[in-house]
């Protein structure tokens, strides 16, 4: 147990730099677990919540980007992703600036939103103050909710929490690794079938 708390607590900085990079893409259940971390004080809330935020500004601004500098490629290359942009044009012309402060708390949507923003006529400088409220906003409610349960979760368990949160710490370094050969595996196939698709050139 005392090893595992140390573990934790030497290593602490790396949880802040995978929120940044998980943040980027989605991260809802990643933050609110990595929250419940803060209600033993093995991880700090602020930073977590600093790391978040970041993360989750950057991401939905590079999507941003992509859709106002890529769109129309995009597209083309995922076509039914025009459906989820459709939807969300609509939405935008019947709520405007309240679906761009809430559309990352709408799961499964995030990225899809942000780029279908950038196909729209929304300003980069406008997108850019409203994501940067939205994404702290967004960071203040899931570091908050996962900080709250994990309080609740002592209370109520007492001394298992420390064993549940060690547990769901562990299961976050696995997940990291599971992601991390789930990509190594990806490329590897595509490097493979871009390798069956070159010709071979006949020796001379």
């Amino acid at each position: 147990m005392e090893q595992a708390l140390q573990f934790i607590q030497h290593n602490r900085d790396w949880f802040y730099v995978v929120t940044v990079l998980w943040t980027f893409f989605e991260g809802e259940t990643f933050v609110l677990i990595a929250a419940m971390g803060c209600a033993n004080g093995q991880l700090d809330p602020i930073k977590l919540g600093a790391c978040a935020w970041v993360g989750s500004c950057l991401g939905d601004q590079c999507w941003f980007m992509i859709g106002r500098r890529c769109g129309p490629l995009v597209l083309r290359r995922w076509p039914r992703l025009k459906l989820g942009v459709d939807m969300v044009h609509r939405r935008l012309r019947k709520w405007d600036t309240l679906f761009i402060l809430t559309f990352r708390f709408m799961y499964g949507i995030r990225n899809v939103s942000a780029i279908a923003l950038g196909l729209s006529d929304v300003t980069t400088t406008r997108f850019l103050l409203l994501n940067i409220v939205a994404a702290g906003l967004w960071s203040v409610v899931y570091v908050g909710a996962g900080l709250l349960f994990g309080k609740t979760l002592g209370l109520v368990v007492g001394h298992w929490a420390e064993r549940i949160e060690i547990g769901i710490a562990a299961l976050f370094l696995i997940g990291c690794g599971v992601a991390a050969l789930i990509a190594r595996g990806r490329a590897l196939r595509a490097r493979l079938a871009r390798d069956e698709l070159t010709p071979i050139r006949p020796q001379i």
